[in-house]
């Protein structure tokens, strides 16, 4: 049986690909959003990112993950926060692994 382990790179690469061109093409689904449901944003999977890859830098893993600056995405797509936003986000954010 294929586990997470046992995954090809390229595979994984692939699918992960494909996640990021979902998420630049839903920007109807905030940050703020998808870190009250599953505890995670397009601004993790750039940290992530570059954990992955030390020598990026912030923006510049951002810009992989948005498909353009951070500013410039947060400018056009994002709006402010609302308490029961941030609530969620907060409540979702304690079922995360450490």
């Amino acid at each position: 049986m294929a586990t997470l382990d046992t995954l090809d790179d390229k595979v994984a690469a692939a699918a992960f690909r494909r996640l990021v061109l979902h998420l630049r093409h839903r920007d109807d689904a905030e940050n703020i959003d998808l870190m009250g449901l599953a505890g995670f944003c397009r601004n993790c999977l750039s940290e992530w990112t570059q954990d992955a890859d030390p020598s990026l830098s912030k923006e510049e893993a951002r810009e992989i993950i948005y498909g353009m600056p951070y500013a410039q995405w947060k400018d056009a797509h994002q709006a402010e926060a609302t308490p029961e936003q941030l609530a969620r986000m907060a409540e979702s954010m304690k079922k995360n692994p450490g």
